[in-house]
């Protein structure tokens, strides 16, 4: 079983070293999905790689939904229940976001504070899946300001100005 494993040794020196000049010449969305801790260049080349580009999303939870990262919803009757998460999209893709959620929890206090909040609400693996759902959240607003695309979509609801610019002024 050593000797399987000093021949394959190499084979993977190799192959991480491809992967790591791809990435380098990869679209600048590779390099700037890196800056984030616990993404590497394995996870943000297929990320650029499968998705393309972020803009053809209108909204983080497009994205995440593409990425099948959302939780299936059974509602009826004015209750809604949310279930497991939808698992559309690429499994590799999804598998890889939750890796990478796992690495970044250990660097980044906030993403560490939010999964021990789910962890101890629920259970292990539905805290990885959230806080890989809000590692993808990050990395799709970094990567909107980055490109220079415009705001997101505003929802019908919405106020067309901020609250303080309809306040009156009082001097």
């Amino acid at each position: 079983m050593l000797e399987l494993l000093d021949r394959l040794e190499p084979r993977i020196e190799e192959l991480d070293q491809a992967v790591k000049a791809e990435a380098e010449r990869g679209p600048e969305a590779v390099e700037l999905m890196k800056k984030q801790k616990g993404v590497g260049p394995v996870t943000a080349l297929a990320f650029v790689l499968t998705v393309g580009p972020v803009g053809r999303f209108s909204s983080s939870r497009k994205q995440v939904s593409y990425l099948g990262l959302n939780p299936r919803e059974h509602s009826s009757g004015g209750h809604q229940r949310l279930g497991h998460i939808s698992k559309q999209g690429n499994e590799m893709l999804r598998w890889l976001w939750v890796e990478a959620g796992q690495s970044a929890a250990q660097f980044d206090s906030q993403l560490r504070r939010k999964y021990l909040r789910w962890k101890f609400r629920r259970e292990t693996n539905v805290a990885k899946v959230a806080i890989a759902r809000q590692l993808a959240v990050r990395l799709y607003g970094m990567l909107r300001q980055a490109k220079g695309a415009p705001p997101p979509v505003r929802t019908p609801g919405s106020p067309a100005r901020t609250w303080v610019e309809k306040a009156p002024s009082i001097l």
